[in-house]
């Protein structure tokens, strides 16, 4: 009798738990903020244009760097969050077997009047730099079936960021959306 008493007690705690987990995002690159409350924060979705532009001296006789920047419309993100310490952020990916860091970027953004600018790449005539995103540097852990927990501690206030998630398992991606949360 003690034993059925135990099973029952074990089985009802398991169904507790699960259901104080929150879902997964329903789409890939889909997150949102983990508050302390355990409660989700959506972040606002944006499609990217891609800008390139190239500088040019007065004479014409050199050519600055040719830069390629992300670029989302809108001076600053909807989703706007005041952690204490550290941000908690779960991921939608196509699966959860990849090591995050290697598909999962979470950058900072520049923030203008009327825009939010991030460089992905530049280009010069002696030199050329890829992957300039200011990067954000997390842990993450499984979360579900196809998500990632994403714990980051150092974040610069008053601050806007983005996160692009890329499919490892395809050379075809779609048009890049990027989810975008403001820090307070």
């Amino acid at each position: 009798m003690k034993k059925h008493f135990l099973i029952v007690l074990f089985l009802i705690s398991i169904l507790t738990y699960s259901q104080e987990k929150i879902q997964e995002p329903n789409f890939i690159g889909e997150a949102f903020i983990l508050k302390s409350d355990n409660t989700p924060l959506v972040m606002e979705k944006q499609n990217v244009k891609l800008r390139t532009g190239a500088g040019f001296s007065i004479a014409l006789v050199t050519v600055a760097k040719t830069k390629t920047k992300i670029r989302v419309e809108g001076c600053c993100s909807t989703a706007i969050y005041n952690p204490e310490n550290e941000i908690k952020i779960v991921v939608r990916a196509v699966d959860n077997e990849t090591d995050p860091m290697s598909i999962v970027n979470i950058f900072k953004f520049k923030r203008k009047k009327k825009k939010r600018l991030a460089e992905l790449a530049s280009y010069g005539i002696w030199s050329s730099s890829t992957n300039n995103l200011d990067l954000l540097k997390f842990k993450g852990e499984k979360y579900g079936e196809k998500s990632y927990l994403l714990t980051i501690n150092k974040f610069d206030r008053d601050s806007e960021y983005g996160i692009i998630v890329t499919n490892p398992n395809s050379l075809d991606e779609k048009r890049a959306i990027v989810s975008t949360f403001a820090i307070k």
